[in-house]
Order: structure tokens, then C-alpha cells, then sequence
């Protein structure tokens, strides 16, 4: 796994991350975590936007029914 280094925290700041880290009983590292993954996490609108995409590349081909392959699959 990846690893950064964040320099120059404020005091104050690192303080916060460390009460919030007890009270969700996490280590400093573990609230840092969930917190950026939180903040990488897509919003609604981006989720939509990227499922958008997707509908439009794949709109013009032809897609087999997967019903029909799943009952050919158990047939065989």
C-alpha cells in the first residue's frame, strides 16, 4: 500500500484529529483514513455523471440478454 507524509499540521488541527479519533475509538491513523476516503468517495451527482458515460459508450452495441445465457449456461 501507498503512504504520504503531511508536514507542517497545525497543532490545533492535529489536536482535532486526535479527539476525533478517540471518540470514534480510532487510532490517528485510522481517523485520517476514513477521513479521506470519505473524501474521495463520488457524490450523487458524479456517480451519475460516470453511470452516464458508461450508458452512452455502450448504447450503440448490440448486448446479448443474460437470462438467455444464463439458462444456455445451465442446460449444457
Amino acid at each position: 500500500m501507498a503512504q504520504i507524509l503531511v508536514r507542517d499540521l497545525d497543532r490545533e488541527m492535529l489536536q482535532r484529529l486526535k479527539e476525533r479519533a478517540r471518540q470514534h475509538g480510532r487510532s490517528l491513523q485510522g481517523e485520517v483514513k476514513v477521513i479521506l476516503v470519505e473524501a474521495t468517495d463520488l457524490s450523487v451527482t458524479e456517480a451519475r455523471a460516470v453511470s452516464e458515460r458508461w450508458r452512452k459508450r455502450f448504447s450503440a452495441r448490440a448486448l446479448s440478454d443474460s437470462a438467455v445465457l444464463i439458462r444456455e449456461d445451465r442446460t449444457r
